[in-house]
């Protein structure tokens, strides 16, 4: 027997919403990205199978939500700062991974558990689902495809989600997604 429980429409539904509720819904997935990776527990939730069909949107409330947790890794960073492996306080930067099948990703478990500071769920959300590398169901484009021309035309959306899929600097992708978020939630605070 398995049950399952309806928590609302997969991600994917929403990919074609109007803009101002995918701009809310990006800015929820890189909010859940960050709260995976750094919070107070000192535990890292790596997400290892990130596609749109693995979140779904809450019908009353609107919330995404992770509906398939099957492929997670749980880091300890306490663990990880105490014992020390070698280059654990180096960043460590998730290679961008241009394959030609849908939501694919590229890691080592190894060096997920050994440091301290990762980017591999921002990697993961911005590759998968946000940007233009992001491919599902014959489509591409990301959740963030077409955006108004005044948002096209001023670039920074879009500069932002490629140094986020594919820095270009060096450690490009956490001030990328830093960034990220805090744009998205001021285009979020606009529309509203």
């Amino acid at each position: 027997m398995v049950a399952v429980n309806y928590v609302g429409e997969e991600l994917w539904s929403y990919f074609n919403a109007p803009w101002e509720k995918r701009v809310d819904l990006a800015w929820q997935l890189m909010e859940i990205a960050e709260q995976l990776t750094n919070n107070d527990f000192e535990f890292a939730l790596y997400l290892l199978d990130v596609s749109f069909d693995n979140f779904a949107v809450g019908p009353r409330d609107g919330k995404v939500i992770i509906v398939d947790a099957e492929n997670v890794l749980v880091a300890d960073k306490r663990l990880i700062k105490q014992n020390k492996p070698e280059n654990w306080d180096v960043w460590y930067e998730s290679k961008f991974d241009d394959c030609d099948k849908e939501a694919c990703l590229s890691f080592s478990k190894e060096i997920l558990c050994a440091r301290a500071t990762v980017d591999h769920n921002y990697y993961a959300i911005c590759q998968n689902l946000l940007s233009r590398h992001a491919t599902w169901r014959g489509t591409s484009g990301g959740l963030l495809h077409d955006p108004p021309a005044e948002i096209a035309k001023d670039g920074r959306l879009e500069a932002l989600l490629d140094e986020c899929a594919n820095p270009k600097k060096r450690y490009g992708r956490f001030q990328a997604a830093k960034e990220l978020r805090e744009y998205l939630a001021q285009l979020s605070n606009n529309v509203r």
